[in-house]
């Protein structure tokens, strides 16, 4: 039975989530067709662009992604304050940018109003608008709704191109959070697209080393790293971006039977920073794509959102 995801989003108990779409065609999603002899690779562009124009638009900050050959993931950071900051223009500016304004939002930025009435319906609008701008539904609706019409049109086709709904996991402390990124940086390398994550193309983490190689340190697309510092805003990723690197090969050098890729391995820092050993940061991050896994916290934080909820039972991943 399909949950709600009213009951899988709520921002009273975290802003972070970890979101998975799976192309629903056999014929891939950005992957090579063995039966048609096809090549969809130029799609994975497709999907890392919008990802990139969206993080722009949405008050939706976009903290890792890797887009594979049938599905893509999104580790995201909800910023609900960053919405409620924006002035009524703001709003209005960023949702036109992929959306066709109301002509009433039209004549509001230009100062045409004059009646009460209208104010007022164009004052409903934007405010409507403000929501949608930190709404995790709309985001992927968009992204999912622009790459099945190019891949409609590409394919000379009509009808579903996703898997249904996209799946989303709560990641509930600072541990799952690292647990989900790690996961989706490595993803090339544990599927063997690529040898190390800095040569895995169209994820996050390669976007970010490239805006480094560029002297760009914090691509404005993505959610920064701010350091070990604990930031009651929440401006950044709350880890160092060099501790960072180094779990990733750490966690990438660990072989297991099931996954075929993976690099060389060191200790890094970063473990005992976050008071968990090896062993159990490997489960977590094989773990997080788990059937019906929706939650990822502590069992002591699992037991406060089913409490919040109001659920006899949540599905989750206890760390």
């Amino acid at each position: 039975m399909t949950t709600a995801r009213k009951h899988t989003v709520d921002l009273n108990i975290t802003p972070y989530y970890h979101c998975v779409s799976r192309c629903v065609r056999r014929s891939y999603l950005c992957g090579f067709d063995e039966f048609s002899g096809k090549s969809y690779e130029h799609r994975r562009a497709w999907v890392e662009q919008r990802i990139l124009l969206l993080a722009t638009i949405y008050c939706i900050d976009v903290c890792a992604y890797a887009v594979m050959s049938n599905h893509y993931h999104l580790v995201v950071h909800v910023n609900r304050e960053k919405a409620k900051d924006l002035s009524d223009h703001e709003v209005i500016e960023r949702w036109g940018k992929i959306h066709s304004l109301h002509p009433l939002t039209v004549r509001y930025l230009s100062r045409e109003l004059m009646t009460k009435s209208e104010k007022r319906a164009a004052q409903k609008l934007v405010n409507q608008w403000r929501e949608r701008l930190y709404s995790l539904s709309w985001m992927m609706k968009d992204l999912n709704m622009d790459i099945a019409k190019q891949a409609n049109v590409e394919d000379g086709c009509t009808g579903h191109f996703w898997e249904g709904r996209f799946k989303s996991q709560a990641l509930l402390d600072e541990q799952a959070l690292l647990a989900a990124m790690t996961y989706v940086d490595l993803n090339p390398v544990r599927a063997k697209i690529a040898p190390t994550p800095e040569t895995s193309i169209h994820t996050s983490i390669k976007y970010r080393l490239d805006s480094m190689a560029l002297h760009q340190v914090k691509p404005n697309e993505l959610f920064p790293f701010s350091g070990n510092e604990h930031q009651e805003k929440n401006q950044g990723i709350p880890f160092n971006f060099n501790e960072y690197l180094e779990l990733l090969d750490c966690v990438g050098r660990q072989h297991r039977d099931d996954e075929r890729g993976k690099i060389d391995n060191t200790m890094p820092n970063i473990m005992r920073r976050i008071h968990t050993d090896k062993n159990t940061f490997l489960a977590i991050c094989s773990a997080i794509e788990g059937k019906r896994t929706q939650w990822v916290g502590s069992q002591h934080q699992l037991k406060q959102a089913k409490a919040h909820l109001k659920q006899h039972r949540i599905h989750g991943i206890c760390l």
